[in-house]
């Protein structure tokens, strides 16, 4: 089950909306008319998010481990964030460039990295990495690989260089404020899109995320977006990512290989035509 979850996720629910997670089904195109079917990773459900304390490291740092489903804008940054629609304030050039953007220019369907915030729905985790002198670095592993990338997190008190050089996750510092983990993030590079809408961004593009886990199932992703080459202001966004049941018996609470090829044929043994945004009905 676990396997033709994840599977079915990875190849066909690119345009899926958040909801979704919960009760699986068919997502709905931008015309209202379905273009993927969406078959949910099996998350822990609302009435067990508080079944259990948060756990702890050895150290008594609140564990934010995972892995998480959701948590970002895979749909749309706009609906998905928390606000209406119009209210996401976009300067005309950036909105007329996502109202022109079709689904088959989705830099995603040939294997590119999705970026920030967008992890939704696919699993992901925290990974830590320690050394003598205690966190050096956390990494953010994502269950699709998005072409072996992976973003990471500096916790070793360094600062952002005076020029970095744009790159799809950008230069990542990290701190912890009490039991919430905050990462400042710059140098992004403007290729990736925040949502299969074609929400689009400058590489003025500065976010701080704020990462708390609110009960054992539960982890609220707020998301401050500060971009003044594509928004007139900055803008405060709300996720919130699920966790993935632990208690399957086959792959519970561990992410699943899955390898996106340079050609884009993953989907072919679905008769998936990539980069349409069709499958078979």
């Amino acid at each position: 089950m676990r396997n033709a979850a994840c599977l079915s996720l990875a190849m066909l629910a690119l345009s899926a909306v958040a909801s979704s997670q919960q009760a699986g089904g068919a997502a709905p195109g931008p015309t209202g008319d379905v273009n993927y079917i969406f078959l949910p990773s099996p998350t822990v459900p609302d009435a067990q998010a508080t079944s259990q304390p948060i756990p702890r490291l050895p150290d008594g740092t609140v564990d934010l481990t995972g892995p998480w489903v959701g948590g970002g804008s895979n749909v749309d940054i706009e609906l998905e964030g928390g606000l209406k629609p119009g209210e996401l304030p976009l300067l005309p050039w950036a909105r007329a460039l996502r109202d022109r953007r079709k689904e088959e220019q989705e830099p995603y369907t040939v294997c590119l990295p999705m970026g920030v915030p967008r992890v939704n729905p696919y699993p992901w985790k925290f990974s830590m990495s320690y050394t003598s002198k205690g966190l050096s670095h956390i990494y953010v592993l994502h269950e699709t690989g998005d072409a072996g990338a992976h973003r990471v997190i500096y916790m070793d008190g360094r600062t952002h260089p005076d020029d970095p050089i744009p790159t799809w996750w950008g230069h990542s510092i990290g701190r912890w404020e009490g039991e919430t983990l905050v990462v400042d993030t710059i140098g992004y590079n403007d290729k990736f899109w925040f949502d299969s809408r074609g929400t689009p961004h400058s590489e003025q593009l500065h976010t701080v995320e704020r990462y708390t886990r609110i009960n054992w199932g539960r982890l609220r992703h707020e998301f401050l977006l500060d971009d003044p080459g594509a928004f007139s202001r900055p803008v405060t966004l709300n996720f919130t990512a699920r966790l993935l049941r632990p208690d399957l018996k086959t792959g519970g609470g561990e992410l699943m290989e899955f390898i996106c090829l340079e050609d884009n044929q993953y989907g072919a043994a679905a008769k998936i035509t990539p980069g349409t945004g069709t499958s078979p009905r």
